[in-house]
């Protein structure tokens, strides 16, 4: 899974985040960008993941993580994920890989080299008054407690036109920049096994500490265009009401000096990340979340790429 980090086209290069865009971000937490995959690579996206969905894979994982989310057919028609999909898939991971993405993520991160940290393909069922369609305010950074990176960030790739009446990722504006409380062990966990009800009154409490308005913003994405937000922005999703499924990839990246660190929990055990079970050792026996096999570099900056 080697990757190679080639200059931008000059097409590309014009599809980058502005200095406006990259102030934004900085500001409000997200982003919307310009159609970095062109209909074609959406279609063949779309196409590969009903071969995975078929049960095609190019590899399996060595090892069952803890708190894998992994849909199969048995779990019936609720909102599926699958982790690590760019890891067990050739052709997703492949789209995934683009260098635009990492080139679009590191103007925005203001990073030198962009990784992969997960990838979840997510389908959400035109079920209207399904439970699991409703994704609670959280943020991806509490589940993140043992890397050290605060600059990491998350594209969310829809395979078509995503709008409100689909589900779309909603932003709570510029809560990314808010001073967090009442945060205890229990924000590691999944957003899936937490009470709905705390999330709102989470929320809810932080913006009343940092006198903030809650702002919900959706982001409506056309085909072969995607949004990114900050690993520290309130974000969720509402019911689809469409017709038809939203299906989508949620694309986690890190920035070049992200790595594992100690974080203690209340209980004397240390927060951990699925990778811990899978990735390679560093010499001081930490995960290294530079493993290349599941954290593949997908830009890195021609200075550091040796000229």
């Amino acid at each position: 899974m080697t990757a190679t980090h080639p200059v931008l086209a000059a097409e590309e290069q014009a599809l980058l985040p502005s200095d406006e865009d990259v102030r934004h971000y900085a500001e409000h937490g997200w982003y919307l960008s310009k159609k970095l995959f062109t209909d074609d690579e959406v279609d063949e996206l779309l196409a590969a993941t009903d071969r995975y969905y078929a049960g095609e894979r190019d590899r399996r994982l060595p090892a069952r993580p803890p708190k894998l989310a992994y849909w199969e057919p048995a779990l019936g028609d609720v909102q599926r994920h699958n982790d690590y999909v760019h890891y067990e898939h050739d052709v997703i991971g492949r789209i995934l890989r683009k260098p635009l993405i990492g080139a679009v993520a590191a103007r925005l991160a203001q990073a030198a080299e962009i990784r992969v940290f997960q990838s979840t393909l997510i389908y959400k069922p035109p079920i209207s008054g399904e439970p699991s369609n409703i994704v609670p305010w959280h943020f991806d950074k509490h589940y993140w407690a043992a890397l050290s990176s605060e600059r990491m960030l998350t594209a969310f790739i829809p395979f078509h036109d995503c709008g409100e009446e689909m589900g779309t990722i909603t932003m709570v504006d510029g809560s990314h920049r808010w001073q967090e409380i009442g945060a205890d062990d229990t924000v590691v966990r999944h957003f899936a096994d937490r009470d709905r009800d705390q999330l709102e009154v989470m929320l809810a409490e932080n913006a009343a500490h940092n006198h903030a308005e809650i702002r919900k913003i959706p982001m409506v994405i056309p085909k072969g265009h995607m949004s990114f937000h900050h690993c520290r922005i309130y974000h969720g999703s509402g019911p689809n009401v469409s017709g038809r499924p939203r299906r989508a990839i949620s694309l986690h990246l890190q920035d070049g000096g992200n790595a594992w660190r100690e974080h203690p929990l209340s209980d004397g055990t240390l927060a951990g990340y699925n990778h811990d079970v899978l990735v390679r050792r560093t010499p001081d026996g930490r995960p290294d979340y530079a493993d290349p096999e599941f954290c593949p570099v997908i830009w890195r900056d021609r200075a550091q790429q040796g000229g």
